[in-house]
């Protein structure tokens, strides 16, 4: 019996030189070819591995690139340059000073709800409500998350969605804000958000806590209390600090006190758990401690109070979507220049179509269970807090600002009123005139704006109407101003929006159709030479890439537009340049029979089909229930009558895909239930003594022998394997413990923590001591995997572990019966390889038609993978609180690589079970890499053209996730056939062809 063992590299490949050897010794190929040939057929080798590695980097090049073509189409950034301010003309700003508290993390619900008791969790601020000012929902935009929600609230402009990705650096693009139109700014709180707003602020004063502070095993409204003490100290200090006093008595000042808690609290505990509702309270004490500071220390009554939130928070305990929880947060504004309570007797509003820009209605019924049903309620954008503020101290709006002056909380005369709202339209005006005019300076064919082409008629009548005292008519017509720009600026951030999806469609096209043409000409027995090129298309493909490029140099592109032009056109360059194959292509085809034509197409359809149906399941996770439900009776069934052996296997994969079936209609949201965790170690257990037995008991069936246990005569060590067991049950027994004991003393033990780690990384690196045999490698392999998967987990998708292991299983099972059913076929195609195709490595065949079901099934169980540990697929499906376990004090970085590693372990499964499904049907895993990225190229140009930019910002977030993760899997895919590889290059099989020359 002879045997393969595949070599390192990215995906496994072979050494050349040794396959050509063993080639030689089974074959008894004669050695008197001429030197010539010989030294001919090594610069081919070459080539073609050289040629192999460039396909890789460019399509990990070009999906990068083209990821990024979604936020120069749809999500540009806003910020322009070049604006001056223009202040409101007041005679007297309604305020002297501004103090903003924002309770990071608050939900709307929670803070205006009562408790269990019937009693109001923020009693001050309600009777601010009810007494002294205004109130009110502010509708965040996502991602909700925390800078992007501050620069709405201080900056009054949305950030790109892709400001996400930027985390919290001080300021990646510099923007105008409320504080830098300050005369100066105090601001405490977190070191994530002070110094975005403040760091590069000369007339500022600000203090931070240590990132250690920031600990999820512990009740983190003290942070709060923290930045209230700060800010009681430097009032404090003034009285000895004449200068310090000096400064806090001038006018245009702004206090920004920053109040975590409610943030780490509903991350850690969740909002519906009492440390996040007292925090509520907490917040609320906080509030009355400033106003009676500030009313103590200034004795004036000029001073100006807005406390709002950045985002809220989900059930789970997260946030960064759409839904109302984390968009709805509170608003409520009181002293100098606000406005004071309005009594109202309707309840229920008219829709008036008026949508905000989380999709919310205008005027939504306010719930009776908030007690505020009789006092008005005046719901903003949270971009319009920024206009708020600016005007409550006469001061310009920020310059990027896209917010509307809310006249229902500030409280001024009708003339006034209007100056306000003209300066806030101007403010808005200017940015649209800004965008034009760089659009203007660098098209060369510009399109303007037509209903703002004479925008200054606009600016003379409003002008008119003020200097007649018509202040309604002045309204009106600013307003209308107002909307058209707010239009025009979105007509310019769309401006090349066709050109560019029509070169980036234009680009995945021709990267797939490039594809298609290397898996033919080197993986498959189609005729044709790989060799010859048209070397005139190149020179035109050159030609035409400069001529665009001088293009776009003159109207003053970005870079990026370039690259996307050129990897377009390069593509298509490199397509026509295989004119001779395509040629011989075409022929070849035309002169086929109907029903070899009828199969390819009916392939096509099918994997169309699929592919199709994998698109729409990123938003209907349960159509993969239906899937593996058909599935399950369908592979048993063909098990049954492909077997001669009466096996167990047709059962097994029935109950293994039915059973998997199952996760797809659990709750996206995973809830917490430890105990579960603790008893899918006992299952996971259960599992892998059964793969024990099955390979113990698999010699009495030679039809399974041959593939499935490579040396009876090595039997795997049961030490390795009780060793396995051993770290399973001791990380369950951890998952219990650390749990446990973190709950109820609200801190993980250092020990603990250590021992996680320890059981963790050990148990990783005993599958490459386990034998060689496929059962036993890939039992090691799962067994491995299973200690810091367990550990990383809250709830149901530690079951999910072990269901996708029994699928994976009978995949194989299924895919050694598909092959041993066709062995024939499969020994006269490999034998006819050897001539045609030295691309192809030791043992392996060409690739067939039917040979498509492998990358399908594949790309089946890789998408199903993330979904079976929640909605991998949403922007806020990842789940914080599974990491503490291994850490609790807030470090973003380690925090998101424990995340992704435990989403990237039932993948690493599914790529571990395809290498091994490749070496038994005996093609390249190369060659079905490739396909495998081909597929998820039609995902791909599909999700691309469902990216929006419009309607609700749910499915906004939604869409961008879905393109981001299938347009990623180019990348991560071979990132994960690379580690894997480690554990799977050694696995044994027996050679076909040895077996296959002994029988001729």
């Amino acid at each position: 019996m002879r045997t393969i063992r595949t070599s390192d590299g990215i995906l496994g490949r072979r050494n050349i030189e040794e396959e050509e050897e063993e080639q030689q010794q089974q074959l008894n190929i004669n050695t008197s070819s001429s030197s010539s040939s010989t030294s001919t057929s090594s610069k081919t080798q070459k080539w073609l591995k050289r040629r192999e590695r460039l396909l890789v980097i460019l399509g990990i090049i070009l999906h990068a690139v083209y990821m990024l073509s979604i936020f120069d189409i749809y999500f540009k950034s806003p910020i322009v340059h070049g604006m001056d301010p223009i202040p409101p003309r007041f005679k007297q700003p309604p305020a002297k000073r501004l103090v903003l508290l924002v309770a990071d993390g608050l939900r709307a619900d929670k803070f205006f709800e009562p408790d269990s008791e019937g009693k109001f969790r923020a009693p001050f601020l309600r009777s601010v409500i009810k007494d002294k000012g205004r109130w009110g929902v502010s509708h965040a935009r996502p991602p909700t998350e925390s800078r992007p929600g501050h620069v709405a609230i201080i900056a009054g402009f949305y950030e790109d969605p892709s400001a996400v990705t930027k985390g919290w650096k001080a300021n990646p693009v510099e923007f105008d804000s409320v504080f830098n139109q300050s005369r100066h700014t105090f601001a405490f709180g977190s070191p994530d958000i002070i110094p975005i707003f403040c760091g590069a602020l000369p007339h500022s004063t600000w203090n931070t806590y240590p990132h250690e502070f920031e600990d999820f095993a512990t009740d983190a409204s003290f942070l709060d209390e923290w930045s209230f003490d700060q800010f009681q100290s430097l009032l404090n200090s003034s009285n000895d600090d004449p200068k310090l006093k000096q400064v806090l008595l001038q006018d245009n000042l702004v206090i920004f006190l920053h109040l975590l808690g409610c943030d780490s609290n509903g991350h850690a505990h969740r909002p519906y758990s009492s440390i996040y509702l007292n925090n509520v309270r907490v917040v609320d004490r906080i509030a009355e401690g400033v106003y009676n500071l500030v009313e103590s220390f200034f004795k004036d009554n000029q001073t100006a109070y807005v406390f709002t939130a950045d985002h809220g928070m989900s059930d789970k305990g997260s946030h960064g979507d759409g839904h109302p929880a984390n968009t709805d947060t509170p608003l409520v504004a009181w002293g100098a220049g606000v406005k004071y309570p309005k009594r109202v007797f309707h309840t229920s509003h008219p829709d008036d179509g008026f949508r905000f820009v989380d999709e919310h209605m205008h005027d939504m019924p306010t719930p009776r269970d908030w007690g505020l049903s009789t006092t008005e309620r005046v719901d903003v954008n949270q971009a319009d807090i920024a206009p708020l503020m600016s005007a409550l101290l006469g001061l310009p709006c920020p310059v990027n600002s896209v917010g509307n002056l809310p006249l229902g909380y500030i409280n001024l005369s009708e003339a006034e009123e209007v100056e306000a709202v003209v300066a806030n339209t101007k403010q808005i005006l200017s940015q649209f005139l800004r965008k034009s005019q760089l659009k203007q300076t660098n098209s060369l064919r510009f399109k303007t704006y037509k209903p703002l082409e004479k925008y200054y008629s606009f600016v003379e009548q409003i002008e008119d109407l003020l200097s007649g005292k018509d202040y309604k008519a002045a309204m009106e017509i600013s307003y209308t101003l107002r909307r058209l720009s707010l239009e025009g600026l979105h007509y310019f951030q769309t401006y090349d929006w066709f050109m560019l999806m029509t070169m980036v469609t234009l680009g995945y096209i021709g990267w797939m159709v490039y594809l298609v043409l290397h898996v033919l000409q080197s993986y498959t027995s189609f005729p044709g030479n790989v060799y010859r090129k048209t070397n005139q298309v190149y020179l035109c493909g050159f030609l035409l890439m400069g001529v665009i490029s001088v293009l776009m140099f003159l109207e003053r592109s970005p870079p990026l537009y370039h690259v996307y032009s050129s990897m377009t056109v390069f593509l298509w360059t490199q397509i026509f340049s295989e004119y001779p194959f395509l040629k011989a292509m075409w022929k070849t085809l035309s002169g086929s029979k109907v029903d070899v034509i009828m199969k390819l197409l009916a392939t096509c359809a099918v994997s169309i089909f699929i592919l199709e149906f994998l698109v729409y399941s990123f938003t209907e996770r349960k159509l993969y229930t239906l899937y593996f439900l058909i599935a399950g009776v369908v592979a048993s069934i063909y098990l049954l009558t492909s077997v001669r052996e009466r096996s167990l296997a047709p059962v097994f994969v029935w109950v293994s895909c039915w059973f998997l079936s199952i996760f797809t209609l659990m709750p996206a949201e995973i809830p917490d239930n430890t105990l579960l965790v603790f008893a899918s170690g006992a299952i996971i257990i259960l599992i892998g003594v059964g793969a024990r037995c099955f390979e113990s008991s698999i010699q009495g069936h030679k039809n399974w022998l041959g593939m499935l246990k490579y040396d009876q005569q090595n039997p795997s060590s049961p030490m390795l394997f009780y060793v396995q067991i051993l770290l399973v049950g001791l990380s369950s027994g951890m998952v219990w413990l650390s749990t446990s004991h973190r709950t109820q003393n609200q801190e993980l033990l250092i020990l603990h923590q250590l021992v996680n780690w320890l059981i963790a990384g050990f148990s990783m690196v005993l599958p490459l001591f386990s034998p060689t045999g496929l059962v036993s490698r890939l039992t090691s392999i799962f067994l491995g995997f299973a200690p810091p998967f367990l550990l990383l987990s809250i709830g149901y998708e530690a079951v999910f572990y072990s269901a996708l292991a029994l699928v994976l299983m009978a995949w194989i099972l299924f895919e050694c019966a598909v092959y041993s059913f066709r062995r024939t076929q499969a020994d006269s195609n490999f034998l006819k390889n050897v001539k045609g195709k030295i691309i192809l490595g030791y043992d392996e065949r060409c690739l067939q038609l039917s040979d498509m079901r492998v990358p399908l099934i594949f790309m089946v169980l890789f998408n199903v993978a993330f979904f079976g540990t929640g909605n991998f697929a949403s922007i806020a499906s990842f789940e914080i609180s599974s990491v503490y376990r291994f850490i609790t004090v807030f470090s973003p970085f380690l925090m998101a690589a424990l995340l992704i590693f435990k989403l990237f372990i039932p993948f690493m499964l599914v790529i571990c079970a395809f290498s091994a499904v490749t070496k038994l049907i005996r093609v390249s895993r190369l060659g079905c890499y490739f396909l495998v990225i081909l597929c998820s190229d039609v995902m791909t140009i599909h999700f691309f053209f469902l990216v929006r930019n419009t309607g609700s910002w749910m499915e906004i977030g939604n869409s961008i996730s879905h393109f981001g993760i299938v347009s990623a899997q180019v990348v991560f895919v071979l990132l994960l056939f690379a580690l894997t590889n480690i554990y799977t290059k050694d696995i044994q099989i027996e050679s076909r062809r040895s077996s296959s020359l002994k029988a001729m």
